[in-house]
């Protein structure tokens, strides 16, 4: 498999998602597109091949299952090109599906997106902390502890 081919795809995939996320209408078919045609299909793209990668069933893997509860079984999936590409599609549909959590959530509790579109970008490169840069964000202007830590 040409996993440079996989991983460019995927990844250019993705940023055409984040980019409609951010910039155009946040409209019911918008958001319903990008969930299932971005989150979707990044989600399905990974399922197709991380059991054959895993199993031997395409080359690129890293030799069987690694064990996810060491260090090192971790190391061995990621080095090896399929398991770097694969560890990547799942960084791009959980990032993805939480910055389109983010930016519904944001819209619902009224925060502009000139506002919105920074966190996006924290979200996109760095995940789980532009997570937490939106969870201050909104505890900072609703000051609601419950409202703040229990998302809808």
């Amino acid at each position: 498999m040409n996993w440079d081919l996989v991983f460019t795809i995927t990844n250019n995939y993705a940023l055409v998602m984040w980019l409609i996320l951010a910039f155009a209408p946040r409209r019911t078919v918008i958001m319903t597109g990008l969930f299932y045609g971005g989150t979707g299909l990044l989600a399905t793209s990974y399922a197709v091949i991380v059991v054959p990668l895993m199993t031997g069933m395409i080359d690129g893997g890293s030799g069987g299952i690694p064990d996810f509860s060491t260090l090192a079984g971790v190391q061995q999936l990621l080095s090896s090109p399929g398991g770097a590409t694969i560890g990547w599609i799942h960084y791009l549909a959980f990032d993805l599906f939480v910055g389109l959590w983010v930016a519904r959530n944001a819209d619902k509790y009224g925060f502009a997106r000139w506002l919105q579109i920074p966190i996006l970008l924290f979200v996109l490169m760095l995940g789980p902390l532009g997570l937490v840069l939106y969870l201050l964000l909104r505890f900072t202007r609703h000051n609601k502890v419950a409202d703040a830590v229990i998302p809808e």
